[in-house]
């Protein structure tokens, strides 16, 4: 008989702070980028190239220490993770922030971009313990802009420096370090007493037939799905990084327009959340990730085609919504294939890997190509992941309903043979 499978646990207060609030840290950096090159530059008096490289190098370091530590948060070693994650980003980026020599500045930066990978790694794998990941990843992806949406309000009127940028993420840290003890961890279901009686496995013969997977189907299809998240992470992120280009040289657009893009996008991103938090399970997870990726195709496609500002402002907007949204489809797909963690804490370094590199090959396909080039190719990367994301969508929504019937011992297999469709 296969081993039990662990419980998820239902969303708390605390668990949410924790678990939501780790993981906003981890990626703190990535989404503060472009005020943290500006920061460098005034700092270090080096130019944006030089600037980007090393936000580049804090990031890729943020990818590999999620990815190195990740086997280590599928059990009670998450909450050590958490804690030295939390405590070498507060180091780091408060190092950076007192903006002291430069050799200081660029060592508290690559640290505190390691800490920030255990951070990812730990409130990555915690969600997966929690019921419902379509609804635990919505409310994640909501805590991630709400808070985004403020601190890119703050930072700008408080001025761009050392000790905004920096100093911010790591006060952050700092007051999260106090909550990495209620991160969630599935729980082991009581042993059954006995040998299993013969309507017992009846019933376990029957689950086995009718829908469960083998562990080698999850392990290939985690792989498999690490794998196609990095590379839409590239397609996604390459138009993120030369949207102003584009804006500007190909539709005309102002730079005030850029900033209107900018908000207005998060703000999307914001309502994808709610929606998906409402949503929960209703729509499945293979249906809507296919058709996000379709329309994620199109308007990347049109962004990079059209030459009018209004268009291209409606573009972004509604390309920016849908990115959020399948991103969070994506993160439920990898917390439903395994409750302890084992995917959805690598699913998110392997996408910081992806999106390092996004504005080095967005730029060179721009400047070699053109940006109708960048458009085939960026749409062309939706397309090609489609369908083996949809197939790793409807399997992760059959597991999830197997364990789930597995758990409850009360197996309802019509319902675990449809599951996912």
């Amino acid at each position: 008989m296969t081993q039990p499978e662990p419980q998820r646990l239902p969303l708390t207060t605390k668990r949410a702070v924790s678990t939501f609030g780790i993981g906003v840290v981890g990626f703190m950096s990535a989404n503060l980028v472009p005020f943290m090159i500006l920061a460098i530059q005034d700092s270090l008096k080096v130019g944006a190239t030089e600037a980007g490289t090393l936000m580049t190098a804090c990031l890729l370091a943020t990818a590999l220490a999620c990815l190195a530590v990740t086997r280590f948060t599928e059990g009670r070693g998450r909450y050590l993770v958490a804690r030295a994650g939390l405590l070498l980003t507060t180091a780091g980026f408060g190092l950076a922030a007192l903006d002291l020599a430069p050799a200081a500045v660029i060592t508290g930066i690559i640290a505190g971009g390691i800490g920030a990978g255990g951070a990812v790694a730990s409130g990555g794998a915690a969600l997966a313990a929690l019921r419902n990941p379509n609804r635990a990843s919505g409310i994640s992806g909501l805590a991630n802009r709400a808070i985004v949406t403020v601190v890119l309000a703050i930072i700008p009127a408080v001025g761009i420096r050392m000790g905004s940028a920096f100093g911010f993420v790591a006060g952050l840290a700092l007051a999260l370090l106090f909550t990495a003890g209620w991160l969630p961890m599935a729980a082991e279901p009581a042993a059954h007493q006995g040998a299993p009686q013969p309507a017992q496995e009846s019933t376990t013969t029957a689950l086995a037939t009718g829908g469960a997977v083998s562990t080698r189907t999850i392990t290939v299809a985690g792989f498999a799905l690490l794998t196609i998240f990095a590379l839409w992470a590239i397609g996604e992120d390459s138009l993120w990084a030369m949207s102003g280009a584009i804006g500007v040289a190909q539709a005309g657009m102002t730079e005030e327009q850029l900033g209107l893009v900018l908000s207005a996008s998060t703000g999307g991103g914001l309502l994808a959340a709610i929606a998906l938090i409402f949503l929960g399970t209703r729509l499945g997870r293979a249906l809507p990730l296919g058709i996000l990726l379709v329309l994620g195709a199109a308007l990347k496609l049109t962004a990079c085609l059209t030459t009018d500002s209004t268009t291209y402002l409606v573009t972004m907007i509604a390309w920016n919504t849908v990115y959020a949204v399948a991103f969070m489809y994506f993160i439920a797909t990898a917390a439903a294939l395994d409750a302890s963690g084992r995917w959805s804490g690598p699913v998110l370094g392997v996408y910081l890997v992806g999106s390092s590199f996004a504005p080095m090959f967005g730029a060179w396909i721009g400047e070699a190509f053109g940006f109708p080039a960048l458009g085939w190719v960026l749409a062309g990367f939706s397309l090609v992941l489609l369908v083996p994301a949809v197939l790793i969508a409807r399997l992760s929504t059959r597991v999830e309903a197997v364990n789930a019937a597995k758990t409850s011992n009360s197996p309802d297999i019509a319902t675990i043979r449809t599951a996912g469709v």
